[in-house]
């Protein structure tokens, strides 16, 4: 069975980081990569029907523009470069969805850039990457 490196990608630079590490062990275990993007998103149960429709039409639509913008254009470079490569958008809290994903993907290990954040907004606000350290149901690298 080969390995599925799950890379938790915004396009920041440290999720670029994260990509490169990614990149480099799949190549050399022969593994696949998995690129998930998380938009961050509350339900609003207050909302009339026509609210929650147009809500989830913008919804579809930034997931689109995520995929074009963000994911494509790394996938297809990696694709280039000979790895296997799928990529995934999902609505949610960044954390709890990528820890979701890992399972439903089968990963293996997940990859995940460290922000630049103060310790002290990190310790106010919580960080995506601290999260998965503690939640994530497979091995985690935090890179830097």
């Amino acid at each position: 069975m080969s390995e599925t490196y799950m890379i938790a990608f915004d396009g920041s630079a440290p999720s670029h980081n994260a990509l490169k590490f990614g990149a480099k062990i799949a190549s050399a275990s022969g593994g696949r990569l998995v690129l998930a993007h998380v938009l961050e998103w509350s339900p609003y149960s207050f909302l009339t029907a026509e609210e929650l429709e147009q809500r989830h039409k913008r919804r579809e639509e930034e997931k689109g523009r995520a995929e074009q913008v963000i994911l494509k254009p790394v996938k297809d470079r990696l694709t280039g470069d000979g790895l296997e490569v799928e990529t995934v958008v999902r609505y949610g809290h960044a954390a709890e969805v990528i820890c979701d994903l890992a399972r439903e993907m089968k990963a293996t290990q997940l990859i995940v850039g460290r922000t630049g954040s103060s310790a002290i907004q990190a310790r106010l606000f919580g960080s995506v990457s601290a999260s998965l350290a503690q939640m994530s149901p497979v091995p985690c690298t935090i890179v830097p």
